[in-house]
């Protein structure tokens, strides 16, 4: 029931502005609706958590360009998680793999603010086509995040 009333809400879609930005950058690989699962322990300010687990609905995308990722909780809304160019040097606190059932993203908090501290980690699951992952140009890639992308996996509101 619950994919069915996300998919009528549009809970886990590409707003139209966002995917117009990346067909202009030539799409490889585009999934919505994906389940993400999200595991966390550690704290931020407003949450503490020990090996807490949440299920989540986003979007995968692949660009000539970069490579991309989103959750939604509520509809026409989608924030990003990942948005790396393929070019950019591959080194940062969050370290993401791309493979057959999907992509993970992994990161030790402490590192991208000192008032963080712990584990998160998002698994995007969605099946990619090995002749999507052939074309991609990397399939690790390393990059920086900003503390809003930890405030918005761990639900908690920010307002910098």
């Amino acid at each position: 029931m619950a994919i069915f009333l996300r998919r009528l809400f549009g809970i886990g879609k590409l707003p139209r502005e966002m995917r117009e930005q990346f067909e202009s950058e030539g799409i490889i690989f585009l999934a919505e609706y994906v389940p993400v699962t999200r595991r966390f322990s550690g704290k931020v300010p407003g949450h503490r958590a020990n090996g807490a687990i949440a299920s989540y609905v986003g979007s995968l995308v692949f660009t000539n360009r970069r490579a991309v990722a989103t959750l939604s909780s509520v509809p026409k809304v989608a924030g990003r998680t990942m948005d790396v160019h393929w070019g950019d040097a591959q080194q940062g606190t969050l370290k993401a793999e791309i493979s057959s059932s999907g992509v993970t993203l992994d990161v030790d908090i402490a590192t991208v603010d000192p008032q963080f501290s712990g584990q998160l980690s998002l698994t995007y699951k969605t099946e990619i086509p090995e002749e999507v992952l052939t074309r991609l140009p990397a399939r690790q890639i390393a990059f920086d995040v900003p503390p809003e992308y930890v405030y918005r996996a761990v639900g908690v509101p920010h307002n910098p």
